[in-house]
């Protein structure tokens, strides 16, 4: 948690260390001698990660060092996990205001907990917020990230189409935005057929929400979402241990409902729209199956190969939508295919884009916090994998 500077409350202060400790006398606090000779006994060497309490005269915790690397300026994370629930707060910051704002982000980040089904929770570690660091900012972003963990980390029995739109709902009535959906056999009427196929084979019917934020004269940005609640891999059923994690397929929805927070809560300056196909992907006698020939709404023919394959599906109805409506920025985001973690692992997340300037910038922006992205091509020869004989 994140709490106002307060020049009067105790807090125990926390040492950022690269290094090898040394003997400072920093404005949040000093290290004596006696500070790294219990240092050095216990290990501490200032490398990235490492934690070393410092006791007082009582025996109590006096200080806190914390060694950092200078680069992952989201460090902060691993260490509120690993303190008792006391008051903290940081001695020493970056000079960049930005960057001692990620480290504070961090913090608050790696102190998530997931306890919707607790009884039993727990006090955590509280930091004060140093001046200088937009606590209103701060705290945004990761009230925002906060609420996209806990759709992701909602099981399925709790987290159905109708869920996440009620979610959307509650989002929409915070902020005064207008909202919308198109649900069960309607879908197929106003020309959604692929998502009305990977959908309809569940008992909770697929729908198509969409919401709308911000003034008509503002840069349209849209954002589109995959909304898998649960997928099964449906009639190409998946193993069961590719199957346990399946709650987080609708991730992509997740995610834009958290960007979609951020900017109306701070009142930016676009004509907002959000789409979220969420479907579930079910196996009935209702499923469509492989080698099936479904309609999409640009009037494509598509032939499933797999239905495993299927948030490309609801994707693609939602992306021709939000293309009708020529926005000036439009993001679309999904758990598509593990392929990519396989090649670039966990860590890294890939993106495609036609926009050079955009892939510049986002690579730029991603540099400067040692948080990257990775752009794939697109390059014309993929349309050939793509041709089907007879779609």
């Amino acid at each position: 948690m994140l709490l106002p500077f307060d020049a009067h409350a105790f807090a125990i202060p926390i040492h950022l260390i690269e290094g090898e400790p040394h003997l400072c006398d920093d404005e949040g606090g000093q290290l004596y001698e006696r500070d790294l000779a219990w240092a050095k006994a216990n290990g501490f060497e200032g490398k990235a990660g490492q934690v070393c309490s410092l006791p007082d005269d009582e025996g109590a915790v006096r200080a806190i060092l914390f060694g950092v690397d200078g680069t992952d300026l989201f460090a902060l994370g691993g260490l509120a996990r690993k303190l008792p629930p006391k008051l903290y707060r940081l001695a020493n910051l970056p000079e960049q205001v930005r960057d001692a704002e990620l480290m504070v982000l961090g913090w608050c980040l790696g102190g998530y907990h997931f306890e919707r089904y607790k009884s039993d929770t727990k006090p955590r570690p509280e930091l004060m917020c140093p001046q200088g660091v937009n606590i209103q900012r701060v705290g945004r972003a990761a009230a925002a990230t906060s609420i996209a963990r806990d759709l992701i980390n909602t099981p399925a029995n709790d987290m159905t189409p109708e869920t996440l739109e009620a979610a959307m709902g509650d989002l929409a009535s915070r902020y005064g935005a207008s909202i919308s959906s198109i649900v069960g056999d309607e879908l197929v009427d106003q020309n959604f057929p692929m998502i009305h196929a990977v959908g309809r084979a569940s008992d909770v019917a697929p729908r198509l929400v969409d919401m709308r934020w911000g003034p008509s004269d503002a840069p349209k940005v849209t954002l589109v979402g995959k909304g898998v609640c649960f997928d099964t891999g449906g009639l190409d059923i998946k193993p069961s241990s590719a199957m346990g994690l399946m709650k987080k397929d609708m991730g992509g929805a997740a995610c834009v409902l958290a960007l979609a927070m951020m900017i109306m809560d701070a009142g930016l300056h676009v004509r907002l729209r959000v789409l979220v196909p969420a479907v579930e992907n079910s196996i009935s006698a209702g499923a469509f199956r492989p080698g099936d020939i479904l309609p999409s709404r640009n009037g494509m023919t598509v032939e499933i190969g797999n239905t495993d394959a299927e948030g490309r599906l609801v994707l693609a109805d939602a992306l021709t939508l939000a293309e009708e409506e020529e926005p000036d920025l439009l993001v679309d985001m999904a758990t598509l295919t593990g392929a990519a973690r396989v090649a670039m692992g966990p860590d890294l997340p890939p993106f495609y884009s036609h926009d050079d300037d955009l892939v510049e910038e986002l690579a730029t922006a991603a540099s400067t916090v040692n948080d990257p992205l990775w752009n794939l091509p697109l390059w014309p020869r993929y349309d050939k994998l793509l041709a089907s004989k007879v779609a």
